[in-house]
């Protein structure tokens, strides 16, 4: 049985495989062919941390592949009252077909996926978001770029950060990450992305200049600086963070067919400016669409993987 914990737990082969699945579930979608690809199936949904995409991809997907989705708060369920994460995986999945977890820390998500019967789907860690990752580079074909694709990540090193850099190193795409001096992505992520990349012949750069990481990119993408919990430090952060928007002038540094991505929700003025998010090479909302499909191919791919 498999789960989706993690890009850097996949091949190449399997990630450009759920890309073709979401794809094609894209296509069917447009054309009002709501096919039943896992028809009275229920997905359990563990938020421990709130979301706007995550939930209504998660739910509308399932529900458009002939199951339902039951949303779990921590709020309201024993989780939030201390139950052992180990004790929730071994209830909740003897009584759902998948559960989807959003929650703080990578080793909470890996524990409920050792004690689940059923697959599990990380919605979003502090060190990963691998299913974003899924509608970015989907984002990415439909603009036909993924040839001598150069992607610049402008910002924090995040989870965000963190997760472009298994992509990169599964696929074998250049990867620029520019961040500020402090906010260097987790070294031990690195260097695995490094010896992966190896394989791939990705190349990763890492610096704390943006406009040295921008210049001749076919995609640009950030993403906010003060995430959800981080609320108390954002004075300091917008201080530590001044010369990393992405404005007109940096993104004029990039190729001239180059595309803005965001993971949303944005922070017009801070990571990025009114002026960039709303222009034509912004396929934000297009890339927030994509999470819906892209998850929707997650989910069937996985199911699928438990009659192989």
């Amino acid at each position: 049985m498999r789960h989706f914990l993690t890009l850097a737990d996949y091949t190449k082969d399997e990630i450009l495989e759920i890309l073709d699945l979401a794809k094609q579930i894209k296509d069917e979608t447009k054309r009002k062919e709501f096919k039943e690809y896992m028809p009275k199936q229920t997905l359990g949904m563990i938020f421990e941390k709130s979301s706007t995409r995550t939930r209504v991809s998660f739910e509308t997907g399932i529900y458009q592949l002939g199951g339902v989705g039951l949303f779990l708060s921590s709020n309201d369920i024993q989780l939030g009252r201390g139950e052992p994460m180990s004790d929730t995986s071994r209830v909740i999945s003897r009584m759902v077909d998948m559960v989807m977890i959003r929650t703080f820390e990578q080793s909470k998500l890996e524990e409920f996926a050792k004690y689940s019967k059923v697959p599990v789907i990380n919605g979003l860690t502090n060190e990963y978001h691998p299913v974003q990752l899924m509608a970015d580079y989907l984002t990415i074909q439909e603009a036909g770029l993924e040839e001598n694709l150069v992607v610049a990540y402008i910002g924090d090193g995040n989870n965000m950060a963190h997760s472009w850099l298994n992509m990169a190193a599964k696929l074998g795409f250049e990867l620029r990450i520019a961040t500020p001096k402090g906010y260097e992505v987790d070294v031990d992520i690195l260097l695995n992305a490094q010896e992966m990349a190896k394989k791939s012949g990705a190349k990763i750069i890492i610096g704390n200049d943006p406009l040295e990481a921008v210049k001749g990119s076919t995609v640009v993408t950030t993403d906010t600086w003060v995430s959800m919990g981080q609320e108390e430090e954002k004075e300091r952060r917008v201080k530590d963070f001044d010369g990393y928007i992405v404005d007109e002038e940096m993104m004029s540094q990039a190729d001239e067919k180059a595309i803005f991505l965001h993971c949303l929700p944005a922070y017009r003025g801070y990571e990025v400016s009114e002026e960039v998010i709303e222009s034509e090479k912004s396929l934000v909302f297009q890339e927030a669409e994509n999470r819906l499909h892209a998850q929707k191919g997650v989910m069937v791919w996985l199911d699928r993987q438990r009659n192989v």
